[in-house]
């Protein structure tokens, strides 16, 4: 068979004629075709589906709570828009509407619905993430089967499900959870466009890269330049027709995404929050600077940790440059079967690529070959702040090649060059399975022979299969399947096991991610997992493990794990509430902002502890701030939102964050606080924070902090040191 007859008209089931996936959906409603799938399909293929997805669901689900309420800053953004439905629109940290987070609010709308009905819990906030990894693999099955076989489908799904990082970020409640859900609806609304050159599913698409948008910004658009060409030279229309349904697509992105973006800058300034990660209070300028153009060359003002690193260096955020996705920091979280993809790739491009110009499986592996690829070289080479957790985006594409790609192979198995390139797949994946499992020697230590050699013995195999009987043949897919899926299943079930907290967290056992920011597992720099590490809900324990990075090691965890970035180990001096070390300025032990933390251990958080992960609130602490509580707009204010926000997930009552994530906001001004003092809005100061405005201490948020210690009176509660706003020091 040639590659042109080939793409005519695999992959129907053998003996089942070809036909259009858009003349099939003409044929039988909506509610039939999700009950039994499409004419085409096998028995087995509808309760499979349904199947995988009920197993999805139900591991995504196993041992949540375990992340209490996993990244505590997101959380109380949650827990206030629950409360407030301004709070609500504009993704504010408090429900009195101080300041924002550093995203678009999207992400928080599910979450917060959901606690609105249920109450504040970790469930009710961490289930709608898992319903997105459910739905995400849904949309990636629907994709692939349009033109694959069912078996794709669920390779697909298996693979996505099994990816280390989505098991982690689709039950942890970042943005990147529905960011990713999004992305993918795009490229399956673009094949869907593709199949008939269709406008509706064109502008789809348009309208889920602008709720996308609404996510995380501009990481939306990284798909977008390679979607736009495939549909612009392969689309089944004029080309006059292509441009003006692209147009319109980007019309509904800009409408979709930009609704929420012009009311915010056009209400004044006056009666809405301080946008959070802004230095001039203007979302598009978080959106173009700290979160945008920032990113990528390292300049995002009021960052830590960034900032124009040369040599290689992303800022002080990792290596940068071709093999960053595969280096110690990043290759366990996404690129077990990266190497697969790409070889898959290539295999699907040329075995299509004498097809006709509208064949819609040479578009499918463009669609998520060039999604791939594009993600995959923006993250490589980004300067500024990068996570580990980021190369989420690139599961979907990840596990759509593998699916297609593999399916494809072996349907072909009767000719020597697809056995051959599916045997040098399997072998490859084994090898760099091989190689990850090394990085980890002393977790199943026995399990990185097992998958080389079941790995190698399947890639002879599989150059042998058009020999083969069909039950050895089979068996022989089955020891690929398992050998290729057996190192990022192991990673998967030891994140699915593991709680998360922090600002910063990693898939896989202690010492997975290794070197980088927040390397090690559950949490970031200054409080990994066990107490300080995050916020637990009332009554639930943790039972994260491995490493608490600001310079100790917390209880019952292993020591493990990389540093803050550069190489320092922040956090490593007086507990909050010391007063010790005292710095010019209201900074205490050097930290900016007040508070030497360790690691955010203690009342309250201080140093880089306090900056990436929540503080531990004891009993007495709460009862404190509990205490007349509604006399005030704010029962208590917090230098940096993660230590505001662990006492207001406490309290449930407002917490103002002074000066935003990493406390170097300039909101509130000196003055602006002093108002809120005078005309009795805040009760208590809490003591200890974030970075505070920078070194030197001349920030707006090391002013206050400064002006506070002088001014009011010390309490002290528990392991937590207060001020009491309406108290003087005398």
């Amino acid at each position: 068979m040639t590659a042109a007859t080939h793409s005519d008209h695999f992959p129907a089931p053998p003996g089942t004629p070809a036909a259009p996936a858009h003349a099939m959906d003409r044929r039988e409603p909506l509610s039939r075709r999700i009950r039994r799938g499409r004419p085409g399909d096998p028995r087995w293929a509808r309760p499979a589906f349904f199947g995988m997805l009920l197993v999805i669901a139900l591991a995504y689900l196993w041992n949540l709570s375990a992340s209490g309420y996993a990244n505590s800053f997101y959380s109380a953004a949650v827990q206030a828009g629950s409360q407030s439905w301004k709070a609500f629109f504009f993704g504010s940290l408090d429900s009195a509407n101080a300041i924002t987070v550093d995203k678009p609010p999207a992400t928080l709308w599910p979450m917060a619905l959901s606690v609105r009905i249920f109450g504040l819990s970790s469930w009710a906030i961490l289930a709608p993430q898992v319903l997105m990894g459910v739905a995400t693999a849904g949309v990636l099955y629907a994709a692939v089967r349009r033109r694959f076989s069912a078996a794709a489908g669920l390779i697909t799904m298996a693979v996505f499900a099994l990816t280390p990082v989505a098991a982690l970020m689709f039950r942890f409640n970042n943005p990147d959870a529905l960011l990713a859900l999004l992305m993918t609806v795009t490229v399956y609304c673009v094949l869907r466009a593709l199949e008939g050159g269709r406008t509706k599913w064109l502008v789809w698409a348009g309208v889920a890269v602008g709720l996308a948008f609404l996510s995380k910004t501009l990481q939306a658009f990284l798909i977008l330049p390679p979607l736009a060409v495939l549909y612009a030279v392969f689309a089944p229309v004029p080309v006059r027709k292509r441009f003006g349904q692209l147009g319109l697509a980007a019309v509904a992105m800009v409408v979709s995404g930009g609704w929420w973006v012009a009311i915010v800058e056009l209400w004044p300034a006056s009666s809405r929050p301080y946008i959070g990660g802004s230095q001039n209070n203007s979302f598009l300028e978080l959106t173009f600077g700290y979160n945008g153009l920032g990113r990528i060359n390292g300049e995002e003002t009021g960052s830590v940790g960034g900032g124009g690193g040369g040599g290689g260096q992303g800022g002080g955020w990792g290596e940068t440059g071709i093999g960053r996705m595969f280096n110690s920091e990043i290759g366990s979280q996404i690129a077990w079967l990266l190497p697969a993809a790409l070889i898959l790739l290539a295999a699907g491009v040329w075995m299509t690529w004498r097809a006709k110009r509208t064949d819609t499986a040479r578009a499918a592996f463009l669609a998520w070959g060039g999604s791939l690829l594009m993600t995959a070289f923006v993250f490589s080479f980004m300067a500024g702040i990068f996570h580990q957790y980021y190369t989420v985006a690139l599961a979907p594409s990840i596990a759509a090649l593998v699916g297609m790609g593999a399916t494809t192979l072996w349907e072909e198995r009767a000719t020597w060059w697809a056995g051959t390139v599916l045997g040098a797949t399997v072998a490859v994946t084994a090898v760099w399975s091989y190689v990850l499992l090394g990085r980890t020697p002393d977790y199943v230590p026995w399990l990185r022979w097992a998958v080389l050699i079941g790995g190698l013995a399947a890639a002879v195999g599989l150059l042998l299969a058009a020999r083969l009987g069909r039950p050895l043949a089979l068996g022989v897919v089955g020891l690929g399947l398992a050998a290729s899926l057996a190192g990022p299943t192991a990673y998967t079930i030891s994140t699915l096991d593991t709680g998360h907290q922090g600002s910063i967290v990693t898939a896989g056992p202690s010492g997975a991610s290794m070197g980088g920011p927040g390397g090690g597992r559950g949490g970031g720099p200054g409080g990994g997992e066990g107490p300080g590490g995050g916020m637990q809900p009332p009554g639930q324990g943790t039972q994260q493990q491995g490493t608490q990075q600001g310079g100790g090691q917390a209880p019952g965890t292993n020591a493990q794990g990389g540093g803050f970035p550069g190489g320092g180990t922040p956090g490593q001096g007086q507990a909050p509430g010391s007063q010790q070390g005292r710095a010019p300025g209201g900074m205490q032990g050097g930290m900016p902002g007040g508070g030497t933390g360790e690691g955010g251990m203690g009342g309250g958080g201080g140093g880089m502890g306090g900056l990436l992960n929540g503080a531990s609130v004891d009993s007495e602490a709460r009862t404190l701030l509990k205490q007349n509580a509604d006399a005030y707009t704010w029962t208590a204010a917090a230098i940096g939102s993660q230590n505001a926000a662990s006492y207001q997930l406490a309290t449930g009552d407002p917490v103002m964050a002074i000066g935003g994530f990493n406390g170097s906001d300039p909101s509130p001004t000196l003055a602006q606080f002093k108002k809120y003092v005078a005309d009795g809005k805040i009760h208590y100061f809490i003591s200890g924070g974030g970075m505070g405005g920078g070194a030197g201490g001349d920030g707006a948020s090391s002013q206050i902090s400064a002006w506070v210690e002088d001014t009011f009176k010390e309490v002290t509660a528990g392991s937590a040191t207060f001020y009491d706003l309406t108290q003087s020091a005398s």
